[in-house]
């Protein structure tokens, strides 16, 4: 946990140049680091993208930040701690699981997502519970 006020992801620094694969004379050293690929040269990814891919992350280090100034430091790793031992949740394997107690914990329980109404796609019964059994206990 980062100790943030941030409402909203900072822009990530991205850059590939050359000066990355530079030799003594500041060219591109192709025999050491390979042909030149424009592709990693460019940059392809905008601030927006950055931001909503950062954007849970971040809302959830202004709330424990915020509980940590107001409440002292035990309440944020005492929530950190809950959070991971629920996350640990033992459950039959190849079955379809859900984890409420973390949706609970993490503040989504009141939210509702595609995830939640359709699932995974992938969701379908086992076709053998004991061989998936066996073979999440090494068995």
């Amino acid at each position: 946990m980062e100790p943030s006020f941030r409402i909203v992801p900072g822009s990530a620094p991205k850059s590939a140049s050359v000066n990355d694969t530079a030799n003594s004379l500041g060219l591109h050293d192709t025999l050491q680091y390979g042909p030149r690929s424009i592709a990693a040269e460019i940059k392809t990814e905008n601030a927006l993208k950055d931001r909503l891919e950062n954007w849970e992350e971040t809302q959830d280090n202004l709330k424990l930040s915020m509980q940590r100034n107001l409440y002292g430091l035990h309440a944020p790793m005492r929530l950190l701690m809950e959070r991971k031992i629920v996350s640990a949740n033992p459950h039959m394997a190849g079955l379809p699981q859900s984890n409420l107690h973390l949706d609970i914990l993490m503040g989504r329980d009141e939210t509702i997502e595609p995830v939640d109404i359709f699932g995974g796609m992938e969701d379908a019964p086992p076709l053998n519970i004991h061989k998936d059994m066996e073979k999440k206990l090494n068995m």
